[in-house]
């Protein structure tokens, strides 16, 4: 998997050769001539070609925006997938994490991976239109039960 530059390792008042940014990112020298060629700025079409680094800061900061996309409130965020997606058959379990956080958890339809959003108990309902939402019944206690318990040593 290859890694993303950071933008912020790119000194905003420095001019940099090609040589310079590959060392800086640790890309190879190919790698920044086809950043020149998708649209990062020079000074001039003359050798050495220089980059001034605000443009390269500037180039690789929208590089990184152009990918990113907010989930909407009925999607979750896959990660092996790398999207958002809603989940499988719009089923979704709801596990309370406290009295006002929970989880929704559910299957991606793509990869049929486990997918996680942790949502606020009292927006559920803007999203139960989208989703169906399977909330946690209460375990039945003991002391509740008809029936006691064949190895128990209560007299009738």
């Amino acid at each position: 998997m290859a890694k993303r530059p950071n933008p912020n390792l790119a000194k905003i008042h420095r001019n940099y050769t090609v040589e310079e940014v590959a060392n800086l990112f640790s890309v190879h020298k190919n790698t920044v001539r086809l950043w020149v060629k998708d649209g990062l700025a020079t000074n001039d079409d003359k050798r050495p070609m220089l980059i001034l680094g605000s443009d390269l800061k500037h180039y690789l900061q929208s590089k990184r925006k152009v990918n990113k996309r907010k989930c909407l409130p009925f999607e979750i965020y896959c990660v092996r997938c790398r999207l958002p997606q809603i989940p499988a058959e719009n089923m979704v379990d709801y596990e309370p994490v406290n009295s006002s956080m929970g989880r929704l958890i559910g299957l991606c339809p793509c990869c049929s991976g486990i997918i996680n959003k942790y949502f606020n108990i009292a927006k559920l309902e803007q999203i139960q239109d989208k989703l169906d939402i399977t909330l946690p019944k209460a375990l039945k206690h003991i002391n509740k039960s008809s029936k006691p318990l064949l190895n128990s040593d209560f007299n009738k």
